[in-house]
């Protein structure tokens, strides 16, 4: 009901304005009371303004709302093309950070101290094993670029594994993680040598043949043997000493060490042409 008699008022206030509009222009054209004139255009401009004042408190809700639905529409325009951006920007500091990685690596195959002697072919790792049944990884080079069987891959940091497998424009490669991977070595600190072997993926190499005599370091390098008939060179880094132990029923320590080259990160290798 209040509605109603509001919308009461509002009419028969729009009427007596209109007879009041009505007047006033014929008072106005006949020059006739201009002092009743000015007091009703006065009059007429505060209803007006009044009515004025009233319709924009009333529709002025209407669009704000209106306008924040737009504005909204338009807020999560921004976000999403924001977003996009961020995308971009992140993906190209993930490429950035991965070809920095690159080629440090690279820089640091170029110069193999530990083989300097030795000539040596650029690789890059292009498939790993699909299995854990044989630990290996296969590079881009093959026999056309002399590669063959048996010889080391290295990268700057040190021993990768040995290439068993050949083709023309590729070649597999035994990791030293390989069970079936076997390499004579040598301790830095004392000299004396041993014989690693691979464990399987996640596990460290085991060194035999180390007696409970020798002094053996946590985190000592230990590097291929190089002894005469050896399958590798000598002085190339192979792992750390990870854990020794001696054994009061055994003459040599349990030796265990993790190997030297990220085998998880292989992205470039060298291939030592280098056969016993």
């Amino acid at each position: 009901m209040a509605v109603y008699r509001r919308s009461r008022r509002h009419r028969f206030l729009l009427v007596l304005l209109l007879l009041t509009s009505v007047t006033v222009i014929t008072l106005d054209q006949r020059g006739q009371g201009s002092d009743v004139l000015e007091s009703a255009r006065s009059t007429a401009r505060d209803a007006f303004g009044s009515v004025e004042d009233a319709t924009s408190d009333t529709f002025s809700p209407v669009g704000d709302f209106f306008s924040g639905v737009f504005d909204y529409g338009d807020l999560k325009a921004e976000n999403r093309r924001l977003r996009a951006q961020l995308d971009q920007v992140r993906s190209k500091d993930v490429l950035a950070a991965e070809t920095d990685r690159e080629l440090r690596t690279v820089k640091a195959n170029e110069h193999l101290e530990f083989a300097a002697q030795i000539p040596a072919v650029a690789a890059q790792v292009v498939t790993t094993s699909p299995s854990n049944f044989q630990l290996a990884v296969e590079i881009d080079v093959g026999s056309a670029k002399g590669v063959a069987v048996g010889m080391p891959v290295v990268t700057g940091a040190g021993l990768v594994g040995k290439v068993i497998r050949v083709s023309s424009k590729r070649a597999t490669v035994l990791l030293v993680t390989d069970r079936d991977f076997n390499v004579g070595v040598r301790l830095t600190n004392s000299q004396d040598t041993g014989a690693a072997k691979g464990n399987g993926p996640g596990k460290p190499l085991t060194i035999d043949l180390l007696y409970n005599s020798t002094v053996i370091k946590s985190n000592e390098v230990v590097v291929t043997s190089g002894l005469q008939g050896a399958v590798f060179p000598g002085a190339i880094p192979v792992g750390r000493v990870r854990t020794a132990k001696a054994v009061p029923s055994s003459l040599q320590q349990d030796v265990t060490m993790e190997p030297i080259v990220d085998l998880q990160r292989l992205s470039y290798v060298k291939v030592l042409k280098w056969t016993p």
